[in-house]
């Protein structure tokens, strides 16, 4: 199991210190959430403080956009290099125009799917798609509970992956903790995000160490 440690969830007063810690600690990838105050109700960062990130960051990034104006967004992230950009299916009238947009700045894309969206909705995009991101809680704020009902979805999207696309991975952001982790890989997850249970824990590398399982 990956893990992606939310910087949603860091110390903003010490984020290169926060971001190094993690990276040091062995994260697999920062996890950067980016909200428009539009798509969501919340306000979060832009590529000048995402920038900072990346230069303290010795693991990918992993930008995660809750925009409404997917293809703007992705222009102004993707100098940045990050490994992956996702993007939500529910804000997107053309995903696979910006599937193609992300493709050619030589980054891999991602659809994210709400916790109300079904996987379905995505079969006809899959062969396109290097991850996949299930929300298991409702996107905008960190900290929220897990809800359980992304385990048989993600059940279900693992079948339609390994026939369409065996080398999509299959991410999950929202809730996740020690007390889920088992359950997660057991429904064939590849990739965690977790903010607060890796930043509010007393000791952080034990924190992911616990997660990838």
């Amino acid at each position: 199991m990956q893990v992606a440690p939310s910087i949603l969830s860091a110390d903003f007063g010490n984020l290169q210190r926060d971001v190094q810690e993690i990276c040091e600690s062995g994260c697999d990838l920062v996890h950067v959430d980016v909200m428009d105050g539009h798509f969501v109700p919340n306000l979060t960062i832009g590529p000048v403080v995402v920038s900072a990130v990346a230069k303290a960051a010795t693991k990918p990034l992993d930008v995660h956009l809750m925009v409404e104006n997917n293809s703007f967004f992705v222009g102004l992230f993707a100098p940045l290099k990050p490994e992956y950009i996702s993007f939500h299916l529910e804000s997107e009238k053309h995903p696979h125009r910006v599937i193609q947009q992300i493709r050619s700045y030589g980054i891999k894309p991602s659809i994210v799917l709400n916790p109300n969206s079904r996987p379905e909705e995505l079969e006809y995009l899959l062969e396109f798609l290097d991850m996949v991101l299930l929300m298991s809680v409702n996107p905008g704020f960190g900290g929220q509970s897990f809800i359980d009902t992304v385990i048989p979805k993600a059940k279900k999207l693992r079948k339609m992956i390994d026939k369409i696309n065996p080398n999509c991975l299959i991410e999950v952001d929202g809730g996740v903790s020690d007390k889920n982790i088992q359950l997660l890989k057991e429904a064939g997850v590849d990739v965690v995000v977790a903010g607060s249970y890796v930043f509010k824990h007393e000791n952080r590398k034990e924190a992911i160490e616990s997660l990838q399982i």
